[in-house]
């Protein structure tokens, strides 16, 4: 296909992109955005994606594609409505990421919670993105950016979510022994103070991706200027077998607002991922993410030159 592609960069936007918009829906809404992505057995990729109406609520709807560019179905209604029941959900559901959990057979769809309260994360188990298992509240107001890893770890259960606390907007993990209780809760990955790119404030982006080198973290961080927020994409690296210990951090930020559909928009000078897809050579990466909090796009790059500029853009998380 024909990337653009500037002299450096790991990720390559599709220059058709964005490849779903609000227009693309069964009916009037305000936006579409930050969607969790999964290739089914089939070969088939499906977006789980942010649907906020013009009430301002959010909705999660699934879209499916043959190749994951173009041609997709949307499903004639939501799998995760944005409405009055449970109570955390009644200002909607957004920003899901899905994991498949081998052991159980399920997909864990992770998801923002919102009402009142506060952000919260929530869990809902599927086999078929047809029937929802709702889990519940995992971490309670104010956090978000959740993922799971797909299996446990020394006979627990992880997940990576970004609360805010008075120490500020940072990475942490918990763990679990079934999904339903939550503990131990540590933070591992910590904004940066000052001029930096993710200073400030920083979340995860879509679910870790592991490697033979450790768990691969794309996450997002916000640099606070004069003109407002901007919203980047960075790595970092975990380990293994203890995912609370970060062993590199990219210095620089590797993706972030260029074009128009991620200048312009309800939240301009924003990229957001929340999923992947990941090409039969276990290489290829399809990243799919929001621009400017009103489209969908998609961008590609390698997980090995992911890794191989991480081992030279590195500092010391410590």
């Amino acid at each position: 296909m024909d990337y653009r592609k500037r002299p450096g960069s790991l990720l390559k936007r599709y220059p058709k992109n964005p490849i779903l918009t609000a227009a693309d829906w069964p009916h009037t809404v305000n936006a579409v955005f930050n969607p969790g992505a999964v290739r089914l057995p089939d070969g088939t990729t499906l977006l789980l994606c942010r649907v906020e109406d013009q009430r301002g609520i959010s909705s999660l709807w699934v879209a499916r594609s043959e190749n994951g560019i173009d041609a997709w179905v949307i499903d004639p209604e939501p799998i995760l409505p944005g409405k009055l029941c449970p109570t955390e959900e009644i200002w909607g559901a957004e920003d899901p990421r899905i994991v498949w959990l081998e052991e159980l057979g399920k997909y864990a769809i992770t998801y923002t919670a919102y009402s009142p309260a506060g952000p919260a994360v929530s869990l809902a188990l599927t086999k078929d993105f047809k029937k929802l298992e709702r889990l519940g509240v995992v971490v309670p107001p104010e956090d978000k950016d959740a993922a799971l890893l797909p299996r446990r770890i020394h006979g627990r259960w992880n997940v990576f979510h970004r609360p805010i606390t008075a120490l500020g907007a940072d990475i942490w993990l918990s763990e679990s022994p079934d999904l339903h209780y939550w503990g131990k809760h540590q933070m591992v990955l910590e904004a940066k103070r000052g001029p930096w790119w993710d200073a400030n404030k920083i979340g995860l982006a879509p679910p870790l991706i592991e490697t033979e080198q450790g768990w691969l973290m794309i996450y997002h961080g916000v640099r606070w200027t004069a003109a407002g927020c901007i919203y980047r994409l960075g790595l970092a690296l975990f380990d293994l077998e203890q995912p609370s210990r970060c062993l590199l951090r990219g210095t620089e930020w590797i993706f972030g607002p260029r074009e128009s559909y991620e200048r312009i928009g309800d939240v301009s000078d924003v990229v957001f991922s929340c999923g992947y897809t990941i090409g039969d050579n276990g290489d290829t990466l399809n990243l799919y993410y929001g621009g400017a909090d009103s489209y969908i796009a998609l961008a590609t790059g390698r997980i090995s030159e992911m890794l191989d500029w991480l081992g030279k853009h590195r500092f010391s998380p410590a």
